[in-house]
């Protein structure tokens, strides 16, 4: 698995567990999925992935968006 499918396979969990927890907790969580449609936004015009780096630096394969 590359670099890029992990970063798009981990936000997606984020905002589906995020989701979850503001229909079962308290819509606050919600600052969490916008966090993290924010992240994408940028790095969609940056190149820059917190997450990416830190796959990077662990070896992982690198893909199209992020090299």
């Amino acid at each position: 698995m590359s670099i890029d499918r992990i970063v798009l396979a981990f936000a997606g969990t984020v905002v589906i567990i995020s989701a979850i927890l503001a229909w079962v907790f308290t819509p606050m969580w919600l600052i969490l999925t916008l966090f993290v449609g924010a992240n994408l936004l940028q790095s969609a015009f940056t190149g820059f992935c917190p997450l990416a780096m830190i796959l990077k630096a662990m070896g992982v394969k690198p893909g199209e968006a992020f090299n």
